[in-house]
């Protein structure tokens, strides 16, 4: 219990041990993770990624980054690869074994019997010196000098150190393989980041309203179609939808605090002209761009041939998860 008055201590202490570990790698790295990357890019398989205990963990998570930057992979439990799981590796797969020790019974087992079948073995292990060490073709070196444990027991430091190892491995291979941010939003179209990346203005304006005035109609109209339409702002077009200004609720704020006598006023003598506008076809995170550069709030669309289409609202945005 007299620990709890060092929490922070006791935190910060964890943090740095683990950031001197990952540091460390640096000077870990050797050839062995070059050729390892570039026998992946030629290979014409899979990746298998497997483990077991702690190591299983952070396999699964290297097998995600691995398939979202453009890197088919697999997961494989070492155990249950011993057991029947084995027949997941087929004839051109590269299998990643993770193990701190390196010398875990189940790896002693499953390594041998993949070599066996010609696939090539790559070893993240803090042991160059164990079983997976010697007989991995690739061994990636992931040593730590002790564990953010106090007893130096609990999976910690090691673990931070292979999925480290892990993304240099995941980020090498995405960037020699040319990934792009659109092909990243292939594989995340569900997500934030995926929507950033493909989702276009056109997309968010399908189910809004379309508030319009022409100039001469008067102020009391104006209103009307800003109040029905509910974007808080209608465009200000002539006859064939070309834009020629904007009038937003503020400027009717702004007007009635100006005068009160409206009636002779018409949508042309309070628009703003030249207003902001987007096409269609533009991407909705540079319309979000735009609003916060501007400072507003909703901006107006308009098509190929710069005709007016619609608005987007800030609102739009945000349902979207896009800011």
């Amino acid at each position: 219990m007299n620990d709890i008055k060092n929490i922070l201590g006791i935190a910060k202490e964890t943090i740095l041990i683990e950031s001197k570990a990952i540091a460390n790698l640096v000077n870990l790295i050797d050839s062995d993770f070059e050729n390892a990357i570039k026998f992946i890019l030629k290979a014409k398989g899979r990746v298998i990624v497997t483990g077991i205990g702690k190591s299983a963990n952070i396999a699964t998570k290297i097998v995600a980054t691995f398939n979202s930057t453009g890197t088919p992979a697999i997961f494989m439990h070492a155990a249950d690869a011993i057991h029947g799981d084995l027949g997941i590796i087929q004839e051109n797969d590269v299998v990643i074994c993770i193990s701190k020790s390196g010398n875990t019974p189940e790896i002693k087992v499953l390594v041998p019997l993949i070599k066996n079948s010609n696939n090539k073995v790559i070893a993240i292990t803090g042991n160059k010196d164990s079983f997976l060490g010697n007989n991995a073709d690739f061994t990636l070196n992931t040593y730590v000098e002790k564990e953010a444990c106090p007893n130096n027991l609990a999976p910690t430091t090691s673990t931070t150190a292979q999925l480290v190892m892990g993304d240099a491995l995941a980020v090498c291979l995405l960037k020699l393989k040319g990934f792009t941010d659109t092909d990243f939003a292939k594989y995340h179209p569900g997500g934030a980041l995926g929507k950033r990346l493909y989702l276009r203005v056109d997309d968010l304006i399908k189910n809004n309203e379309q508030p319009k005035v022409n100039p001469n109609d008067s102020v009391s109209e104006v209103i009307i179609e800003i109040s029905e339409k509910r974007l808080g702002v209608t465009a200000v077009i002539n006859d064939d939808d070309t834009i020629l200004g904007i009038i937003t609720d503020g400027d009717i704020r702004r007007m009635l605090k100006k005068t009160t006598k409206i009636d002779a006023l018409t949508a042309k003598d309070i628009m703003s002209k030249n207003p902001k506008s987007i096409s269609k076809n533009d991407m909705a995170i540079d319309a979000l761009e735009t609003l916060e550069e501007n400072s507003i709030t909703q901006i107006l669309v308009t098509n190929d041939e710069n005709k007016y289409v619609g608005v987007v609202h800030l609102h739009d945005l945000l349902k979207e998860g896009i800011f």
